[in-house]
């Protein structure tokens, strides 16, 4: 049989067992935040870059490297860092810059590069408006409908006063 100082041993490990197995049962409730780290870069910016960049527009599309190397400023780190507080899912993305003087010259990393990006910005082909030219219409030659004139609400009656005719000029 169990005497009371085994029972009461008993009953405090189970108590303690269950006490601290409920921080993991009920860890969904605890709220935990999103942890975001670095550049966030979106594709669209990604795709933008082209060879024969200068440093400084490079900049303006993904705007300042989290770490440039202190030995050469030719390479530029763009690193982003993800941590879902719900999930814990990770998720690391790096985009490295190497740079010949103030040009780009290759990039690499986990972003997809567009298929432009060995043509240089000043020998690609601006994009053609290929809507055909029309000319304006002037008030004269506009149909009634767009004047507004089919079912006017008030008929008016011009009158001819002396402002319309024209005066010749006395010499």
């Amino acid at each position: 049989m169990i005497n009371k100082k085994q029972s009461l041993t008993l009953l405090g490990a189970v108590a303690l067992s269950v006490s601290l197995s409920a921080c993991s049962v009920f860890d969904y409730l605890i709220y935990k935040p999103d942890i975001p780290q670095g550049n966030y870069m979106e594709l669209q910016q990604v795709e933008k870059l082209r060879i024969d960049m200068t440093k400084e527009q490079a900049e303006y599309i993904l705007g300042r490297p989290v770490l440039r190397d202190s030995f050469a400023d030719n390479i530029w780190y763009y690193v982003y860092h993800f941590k879902s507080g719900r999930n814990a899912k990770v998720t690391h993305k790096e985009l490295i810059l190497y740079f010949d003087g103030d040009l780009l010259t290759k990039v690499e990393g986990d972003y997809k590069l567009s298929d432009d990006f060995n043509t240089p910005l000043n020998e690609g082909a601006l994009p053609t408006v290929s809507a055909p030219v029309v000319a304006p219409l002037l008030p004269e030659q506009e149909p009634k409908a767009m004047r507004g004139d089919i079912h006017p609400l008030v008929e008016e009656e011009r009158l001819e006063t002396e402002n319309d005719v024209p005066q010749q000029d006395e010499q």
